[in-house]
């Protein structure tokens, strides 16, 4: 006889598109940036060039709105070269404060699952990005007090995900973890000895897409958090 697989003892939840909602509201500020500098270039290079722009800036600025904005202002410096005017510089860091100060909206089946969940399982938040925007999501959120442990990290890697599991809970094997992004969520949970369980979003940031594993034994899709309760009774045999 096969022998059993240890019980899952802790679950993981990013936060970001997975609990509340929050690409939504980079794509209204690049749709804004895009016609902030409609004058000086077409619209979809101004975008691709702001992409191209973040993908540089991540290992200098991180994740968070504050890299989203000085990745902006470079933009706007290099689409106008050099001769982008003062004021669009004032509007594009308004865009930032107003993406700071969004009020937090908390996604379908957010909560229920998680207080399902805590009732066998320790809970911890994984998520990454500037630690005063993210405190003050979870804050406005109100889901704060339903984990036992929250980690705000730079990034999320293998080495990141069996740290956390071994700190909260019996270590990567017995764990899950629960998001939205293959690159950052599920993938890199997956080869540290996690369970991944992927809840696709209608809005993914094009540096957190990837192809989804075909023949991983730890990974699980479903679409909504909702589905979540099932999937661990079948891995956990409950």
């Amino acid at each position: 006889m096969a022998p059993t697989a240890p019980s899952l003892t802790t679950i993981g939840f990013d936060a970001d598109d997975t609990l509340w909602e929050h690409e939504t509201f980079y794509r209204m500020t690049e749709e804004r940036f895009r016609d902030l500098l409609g004058d000086h270039a077409d619209g979809e290079d101004v975008l691709a060039r702001l992409l191209a722009a973040e993908r540089r800036n991540l290992a200098h600025y991180g994740f968070g709105v504050k890299a989203f904005t000085l990745s902006m202002i470079e933009t706007a410096i290099e689409v106008t070269d050099g001769r982008v005017p003062a004021p669009v510089i004032g509007q594009i860091l308004e865009a930032g404060r107003e993406m700071l100060s969004h009020p937090i909206e908390t996604l379908p089946g957010a909560r229920e699952t998680i207080e399902a969940v805590t009732a066998d399982y320790r809970v911890v938040l994984i998520t990454k990005g500037d630690l005063f925007d993210q405190e003050r999501k979870l804050a406005q959120s109100r889901l704060g007090d339903l984990f036992d442990g929250v980690e705000i990290v730079s990034d999320k890697t293998v080495d990141t995900y069996r740290r956390v599991f071994t700190d909260y809970g019996d270590g990567p094997q017995r764990a899950m973890m629960v998001g939205n992004s293959l690159r950052s969520d599920v993938l890199p949970a997956i080869e540290a000895g996690s369970w991944g369980v992927y809840v696709p979003h209608d809005l993914t940031w094009a540096i957190e897409r990837a192809e989804p594993p075909a023949d991983l034994p730890r990974f699980r899709r479903i679409d909504s958090l909702r589905e979540l309760e099932g999937v661990i009774r079948e891995i956990d045999g409950g």
